[in-house]
Formats: structure tokens, C-alpha cells, sequence
């Protein structure tokens, strides 16, 4: 496969030939250090089981073949899951440099097995043997999108934002300002309102409550006249899996919906965690490595071109030297052969 190729590159050594400074977050950093130890380790066990040495005859079998790719598809995504979560996190920039192409070509991988499985023609439901075996839950099945792609468009993002608030407030939407001439509530008559409303929706909930509280009896009472059902296990399959697409679906559709309201200013941001906790402490941390990615990732750009100016300084005058002696010896070699000089060569034939 295309991606394969990318997973097993050597990266070039003169990714790690500057040095900086070891980062201020030791212990956390010598953790996401062993995690990407861990993500390479098994797929370096993925890449020698999708490589073998001898010729693999294709699988006929529609439930094995479609095993194996599901199997395959599950552990790629640990593996991605691990390894963009180390990028996020480490500071070290060539590192980062490195775990880039791989995220990247875990990506391809992962949407390559995707589209091998939906030629199966297989759904969702068929994971669960493989999430029990590998002691996984649903969620962790789910495509995490890689944080770099918010992180690095910071300013396209703030850009949007700030032309969409000066579209709200040119057509004057979020103006809160009261009328003049408009009436004031005091402040009874406000309780008095919103207690009203607060009885109101009681009453509706204990309303919604009883009814279904009649809906259940009435439910079972019908059940015990009829005795126990009885039901076809290929139809207990497809309500089984009907359940489960639509929960995966309503949820999906609800977290994209909230997000698009956070967007646009509808909803509140999520509240952030109270601090003095470990959510806290961990958040302060990751937002405090980001910072110092960027610190580190301009240093090392810096670091790139004061090297390279140090090396056409030191290095420079020695290597014309030496290009020029070897054009000169060459011109000596060709006029003792021939008798004259060889045309000099225009510059664009070089």
C-alpha cells in the first residue's frame, strides 16, 4: 500500500543533528517517550505481519478476510490514537518532525483499511467480537482528529471569528440593549413569571411521567396475556444493531450540533476545569508544552540557518578552493590530450 511505504521510510539522519535543551516537563516527557515506544514497537509487529517474506495466497473466505482487515483496522488505530497524542505533547521538534510522518502515514493506513472494509460490505456491529477480544470499548473505535489541525490554524480560526462578530454586529444580532419607550419589570412581577413557567414545566415532566407509567403497564400487561415471544435470531440481530446505529448516530449528531453552537456563539464554551485538581493541572501542562513547541520549533529554524551560515563560512572557502583546483587540473588534462582548450560551458548547460 501507498502508506506502507511512508510507515517503513528511514528518515534521514540529519533530522537530529542539532541539539536543544531538555524540556522543563521531565517526567511527563519521558512518559509520552515510552508511549511512542510502545505505539512503535507494535507497529513494527503490523508491519512485518502485512509484509511477509513468502507469498500469501488471497482470502477466499468473505468472515476471515473481513476478520483480519477489522483486526488490522482496530490496532491502527490505537496506534494513532498513541502516536498523535505524542505529537501533541512532546516539544522536541525534530522528534516532532518524525512523529509527523508518522501520524500522517498511520492516517492513510487507517482510511485504507476503511475503504477495504466498507468493500466487505460489513457495518459497525460486526467490531464487538473484536472489542471484546482486545478488552476495548466503542468509543475507542472512533477517528480522533488530529489537534494540529485546530493548533496550527490559530489565526485562520481567530481571522473567521472576528469576521463573523462584525457580521453579527453590522445586522445588530446580540444587541441587548432595551428599547426606549419600552416598559421595565420589576422585580415581583420577574419571580412571579418565572415561577409560573417553573410550575409549568413540573407539571409537564410529572405529566410525560404518568403517561409513561401507563404506557409501561399497559405494556406488560398485554405481554403476560400473550406469553413469552419468541424470536428469529437474525431479527433480534438487526434490531440489536439498528439500536446501536442509531444511539452511535444521535450522538454523533448531537456532539457536531453543540459544536457548531459553541461556533457560533449560541452556547457557552465548555467551563474550564476547576483548578487545584489533576484535570486542571493537566490541562495547564499541555497548553504550557504547546507553548513550548513553538519556542523550540523557532529555535531550531534559527538553529538551521546559523548553521548553514557557519558552514558556508568555515567550510565555504575550502570547498571553492577545491572545486576550483579540480576545473583547473581538468582544463590542463584536456589541452596535453587534444592540443586546446575545451570550450568553456555556457551557464545553463552548468
Amino acid at each position: 500500500a501507498e502508506y506502507m511505504g511512508i510507515l517503513i521510510k528511514i528518515i534521514p539522519a540529519d533530522l537530529f543533528i542539532i541539539y536543544l535543551p531538555t524540556p522543563l516537563y521531565v517526567m511527563s516527557h519521558s512518559a509520552f517517550n515510552q508511549q511512542w515506544q510502545n505505539a512503535q514497537d507494535t507497529l513494527n509487529d503490523l508491519l512485518v505481519e502485512e509484509t511477509p517474506s513468502d507469498k500469501v495466497k488471497p482470502e477466499k473466505d468473505k468472515a476471515i478476510a473481513f476478520q483480519t482487515v477489522a483486526t488490522l483496522y482496530v490496532k491502527y488505530i490505537q496506534i494513532l490514537r498513541k502516536l498523535e497524542e505524542c505529537y501533541d505533547q512532546i516539544v522536541h521538534p525534530q522528534k516532532r518532525i518524525l512523529l509527523r510522518h508518522l501520524v500522517e502515514g498511520a492516517t492513510g493506513r487507517v482510511l485504507e483499511l476503511k475503504s477495504e472494509l466498507v468493500g466487505l460490505e460489513f457495518h459497525e456491529a460486526h467490531f464487538l467480537d473484536i472489542l471484546e477480544d482486545m478488552k476495548l470499548t466503542p468509543s475507542d473505535l472512533e477517528m480522533p482528529v488530529p489537534k494540529y489541525y485546530v493548533h496550527e490554524r490559530t489565526k485562520v480560526l481567530k481571522e473567521r471569528e472576528k469576521m463573523l462578530s462584525s457580521i453579527l454586529s453590522r445586522i445588530g444580532a446580540g444587541d441587548e440593549k432595551q428599547k426606549d419607550g419600552e416598559p421595565k419589570m420589576s422585580l415581583n412581577e420577574a419571580i412571579l413569571m418565572v415561577q409560573m413557567h417553573e410550575r409549568a414545566r413540573q407539571g409537564r415532566l410529572r405529566a410525560k411521567f404518568m403517561r409513561d407509567i401507563r404506557k409501561q403497564e399497559e405494556k406488560e400487561s398485554l405481554a403476560a396475556a400473550r406469553g413469552v415471544p419468541t424470536l428469529d435470531p437474525e431479527v433480534a440481530a438487526i434490531k440489536v444493531q439498528k439500536t446501536w446505529k442509531g444511539y452511535a448516530a444521535r450522538k454523533r449528531v448531537r456532539r457536531e450540533r453543540e459544536e457548531e453552537m459553541m461556533f457560533i456563539h449560541m452556547l457557552p464554551p465548555p467551563r474550564p476545569p476547576v483548578k487545584n485538581t489533576q484535570l486542571y493541572q493537566a490541562t495547564k501542562n499541555a497548553a504550557g508544552r504547546r507553548v513550548t513547541q513553538e519556542t523550540h520549533d523557532q529555535d531550531y529554524q534559527n538553529a538551521k540557518i546559523s548553521v548553514k551560515e557557519k558552514l558556508r563560512e568555515v567550510e565555504g572557502p575550502d570547498m571553492k578552493e577545491t572545486l576550483q583546483n579540480s576545473i583547473r587540473e581538468w582544463f590542463l588534462e584536456v589541452r596535453d590530450a587534444t592540443g586546446k582548450f575545451p570550450e568553456y560551458p555556457d551557464e545553463d548547460d552548468g
